[in-house]
């Protein structure tokens, strides 16, 4: 899952993206309000941390942008503005959720999920088709009681798939999911992440859709 990060403070921001990316989200970072409108721009990511005190612009009003433009991506405001009336202002703009500066990595990285989990229409934390099982948390997977032992990339593409369960997404859809701006893809690299993937979980579960892209099915 693809994350924006929009943080001015380089304490914060780089504290953030090393437990975010730890976490396994791929996590782009930008640090004023102008950046941070022509990233949301691209629509490639799953969920936005917006600080409201960026310099260009603030986060309130790159928040009320999003929303005109129709932009649902989920938004968590985190801010060391500790007023109810900022909080109140900041959910009536459109934000998803709010946390306060100093927040607890552990606290930021469970309210994303929470989020992510909410936005996709689902309560529970686990993903789940047939008898395949993933725990974004624990980081685990098994297939009908069974551990499935996958690399961090095997479980980042298995978790974006799961969460649009038959949904057919194009390699380009995945890349931009699971791949930040600072990391190299190869040509054929998420080919061979779903090779290996169907290697371990059965031919059948990732179906290729011949020109179009890729659907986990249940198995």
């Amino acid at each position: 899952m693809r994350l924006l990060l929009i943080e001015d403070d380089p304490m914060i921001g780089r504290a953030a993206r090393q437990g975010l990316g730890d976490a396994g989200f791929a996590v782009d970072w930008v640090m004023d309000g102008n950046a941070a409108e022509r990233a949301l721009a691209n629509d490639v990511y799953d969920l936005a941390i917006l600080d409201l005190g960026l310099p260009g612009q603030d986060g309130m009003t790159v928040l009320k942008g999003l929303r005109r433009s129709g932009n649902a991506v989920p938004v968590l405001i985190a801010t060391a503005r500790d007023a109810v009336s900022d909080r109140i202002a900041g959910l009536n703009a459109g934000a998803d959720d709010y946390v306060l500066k100093p927040f607890d990595l552990d606290e930021l990285i469970a309210r994303v999920r929470a989020l992510l989990r909410r936005h996709a229409g689902g309560a529970s934390p686990l993903l789940e088709c047939g008898g395949l099982v993933l725990d974004p948390v624990r980081k685990e997977v098994q297939l009908k009681g069974e551990p499935v032992s996958l690399s961090a990339r095997e479980f980042a593409l298995l978790e974006v798939l799961l969460r649009r369960p038959g949904a057919v997404l194009s390699r380009e859809q995945l890349e931009d999911s699971v791949y930040g701006w600072t990391e190299e893809i190869g040509s054929n690299a998420i080919e061979v992440h779903l090779h290996n993937l169907r290697r371990k979980l059965g031919t059948q579960t990732i179906r290729n859709v011949r020109g179009v892209g890729y659907k986990v099915v249940a198995p």
